[in-house]
């Protein structure tokens, strides 16, 4: 999750939920322990007007769900007890050929509040067991889950639209969140991990700018620097991604060996600041 380098007085209070990557130099904590340990993290993002009531948005992201993993569907359902003020979905929730409804079920109770949602590539696509080590290869990484079988990505579609959640794929749309109907404006983006993303489809001076909003808030699955450059050169005060499950490769007491995108390591989880153009640089 990223927001730009301007301070801003109020909060925004985040809970991003997810599950903890795999894939590490030492197999067995990544087969045993982490590919197990469900993560509730929260943060606060100052990127509110001044004079806004905080607002708590629940970010959950990469569930890669599973029919047979039920401990993972109750948590993810449990999640409903934190009563977020807005909930956002940053796609791969998927990652078995029937796991459509057994995501939908996880997110049930979550679509009791209002939210929106982006899709990733394991949401178009049936996962490819892979030897790890191929994250390093970007040629491979892109196209990767094209070589495999297709989701009834409308099925998931449809089942959270129904749920009342927005769709965000290439929109931009204002909302009302909270006790006090604080105004937000949201923006998205499809999967720039496979190239699906088309900013031009959603570019212009964010509302926040103009004071018609209380934030601009960008959504994308992927977080590669071009959409995060075009994002924050509009004005969005903070952009909240997935895909990089905290390091597609990490090794113990050391961290993320890569990120799956063209982002680096330093930001491979938590906020940071970005600014157009700020690739490469930590300033956390």
């Amino acid at each position: 999750m990223s927001f730009p380098a301007r301070p801003l007085p109020r909060a925004l209070s985040l809970a991003a939920a997810g599950t903890a990557a795999g894939g590490t130099a030492a197999l067995a904590w990544a087969s045993l322990i982490e590919r197990n340990w469900y993560a509730l993290r929260r943060v606060e993002m100052p990127v509110l007007a001044p004079g806004t009531a905080p607002l708590r948005v629940l970010h959950v992201s990469d569930l890669h769900i599973v029919p047979r993993q039920e401990r993972r569907i109750q948590w993810v359902r449990q999640l409903a007890r934190l009563e977020p003020d807005f909930v956002i979905n940053t796609g791969d929730n998927l990652s078995d050929e029937h796991a459509i409804p057994a995501a939908l079920r996880a997110m049930g109770p979550l679509m009791e509040f209002p939210g929106a949602f982006v899709f990733g590539s394991n949401d178009y696509f049936y996962p490819k067991l892979k030897n790890p080590l191929r994250y390093f290869d970007d040629s491979h990484a892109k196209g990767a889950a094209m070589q495999t079988g297709e989701f009834d990505i409308a099925q998931l579609r449809d089942g959270f639209t129904a749920g009342g959640w927005l769709d965000l794929t290439h929109r931009r749309e204002r909302v009302r969140v909270g006790a006090d109907g604080v105004a937000l404006e949201l923006l998205g983006v499809d999967d720039p991990h496979l190239e699906y993303d088309d900013y031009a489809q959603v570019a212009g001076e964010a509302a926040s700018r103009r004071g018609e909003v209380a934030a601009t808030i960008g959504v994308v699955h992927a977080p590669y620097t071009r959409v995060l450059d075009a994002m924050t050169a509009d004005g969005a005060d903070a952009v909240i991604a997935g895909h990089t499950h905290g390091g597609q490769l990490c090794v113990p007491f050391h961290g993320a060996l890569v990120t799956n995108c063209d982002l680096d390591t330093s930001r491979v989880k938590g906020v940071s600041r970005w600014w157009p153009g700020a690739s490469g640089v930590d300033s956390t």
